[in-house]
Order: structure tokens, then C-alpha cells, then sequence
């Protein structure tokens, strides 16, 4: 009896992993399409580079999906800046945000403006505001402790002149799968209101 069910637990294993393309000499497995073994060869030349490249998918650009130019300074010294966000992309449970501040006029502080504390050189400050849920996502931070660090960008000694610019970046848990468009906060240039996630 312990023989019949023995042979017949090892003929279905066999036949399952003959299907998944498991077991030795076969092809298939992982996902892949079985090809023909009678290939001719001018099947097997490889493709044109144009027909390469139709092939794969387009490389990311960077392009404006929220911006403003805004006033920024203290003490009574106060220069322009444009703020562009460049991307806001889904990437599993993060979600990652990209802009650039670039000076339009006089020097802009970029130095411990965007962070939590005055010695704070980080984009910490940023956030993101889900107006569906009312919640807000601070910067990931690499631990749980008082030394953890946000998952962001540094802007120690970033003090821009004009016509100079800093492309940052910050790393937030991602809001659920339906909230398609957030705002962003950012400490010293505003509330940037219903930018797309990617």
C-alpha cells in the first residue's frame, strides 16, 4: 500500500515538474516561453538595433510635474527660486520624490531650510499629504532610534547662486494603492497641491 501511494506521489511530482519546465533538459521554466528546437538560422540572427530598442521600454525622463517660482529668505535678505518636481513614483511600499531648486534671483538658502532642526542638512521637513485619508507621510528614516537617518538627500554648504541649482530627493512609505495624487510640503517654497504618483 505505502509502495502504491509512494509511486503515485512521485509520478505526479514528475508530471508537475515536467509542465513547469523543472526538471533537467527542459526549457520552459521561470517563465519562459518554449522555443522551437528546429530554428532556422536566419530566425536565429539576432534583431536589428532599431527593432532591439522598440523592444524595451523607454528610458525615464525627467519632466516638470509640479513647479513654481517662489520668494525664500530671512533676516531680510531674500532671493527667488524655481521649484520643479520632476517625479513622484510608486516603487512597492515607497514611494520616491525627485525636484530640483534652481536660483532665479540672489542667493537662495538651501543649506538647513528643508530639514527639522536648525542643524538639520537634510530634506527632512518634506512631507506628503494625503488629503483622501487626511494623513501625513514624513521621510523614511533607516532605523528607529534617535541616530536613524532619513532616506533623503544632504544639503549641507548648498547655498545657491543665481542661475545655480540642486536636484534632491526623499524616500516616504507609499500611501495605498488608490490614492493616485498627493500634496507635497516643502519648508521654506510651500504646499505644491495634487501632484501625480507614478
Amino acid at each position: 500500500m505505502r509502495r502504491t501511494i509512494a509511486l503515485a506521489v512521485s509520478a505526479a511530482s514528475s508530471i508537475a515538474l515536467a509542465g513547469c519546465g523543472m526538471l533537467p533538459g527542459q526549457q520552459g521554466g521561470g517563465g519562459e516561453e518554449r522555443q522551437s528546437q528546429a530554428v532556422s538560422d536566419k530566425q536565429a540572427t539576432p534583431a536589428p538595433k532599431e527593432a532591439q530598442e522598440q523592444q524595451t521600454a523607454p528610458a525615464q525622463q525627467d519632466q516638470v510635474i509640479a513647479g513654481r517660482e517662489t520668494k525664500v529668505g530671512a533676516g531680510g535678505t531674500f532671493g527667488k527660486a524655481r521649484v520643479e518636481i520632476t517625479a513622484l513614483k510608486r516603487q512597492g511600499r515607497t514611494v520616491s520624490l525627485n525636484w530640483t531648486v534652481t536660483a532665479t534671483d540672489g542667493k537662495v538658502n538651501v543649506h538647513n531650510g528643508l530639514g527639522t532642526a536648525a542643524l538639520d542638512f537634510t530634506v527632512s521637513g518634506v512631507s506628503l499629504i494625503d488629503p483622501v485619508n487626511a494623513k501625513r507621510y514624513r521621510v523614511a528614516r533607516n532605523g528607529t532610534g534617535e541616530d536613524a537617518e532619513c532616506v533623503c538627500s544632504g544639503t549641507q554648504g548648498q547655498f545657491l547662486e543665481e542661475g545655480q541649482a540642486s536636484t534632491l530627493y526623499a524616500v516616504f512609505a507609499a500611501p495605498p494603492p488608490d490614492v493616485t495624487k498627493v500634496n507635497v510640503e516643502m519648508p521654506m517654497f510651500g504646499v505644491f497641491t495634487d501632484v501625480p504618483i507614478s
